[in-house]
């Protein structure tokens, strides 16, 4: 974690901003996703209408071009 930090905007100009709170969000779940994958845990998601469990040999790493198209979208 990082040391808090003091902004001048507002927390309603913060809350609004959604590119900064997507960015954050998909930060965290990168380090969480890499974390289970150094510690060699599975994942659990949701995906096709069921719950699934990734293997962490499946779990993208921070090498994987597969977090580039993800935060294109």
């Amino acid at each position: 974690m990082t040391k808090e930090q003091r902004s001048e905007r507002t927390p309603a100009t913060r809350v609004t901003d959604t590119a900064q709170i997507t960015a954050a969000l998909r930060l965290g779940v990168r380090e969480a996703l890499w974390q289970h994958k150094q510690l060699g845990h599975h994942v659990v998601v949701w995906r096709d209408g069921r719950v699934q469990r990734i293997p962490p040999e499946q779990i993208p790493g921070p090498e994987s071009d597969f977090w580039v198209k993800a935060d294109k979208t």
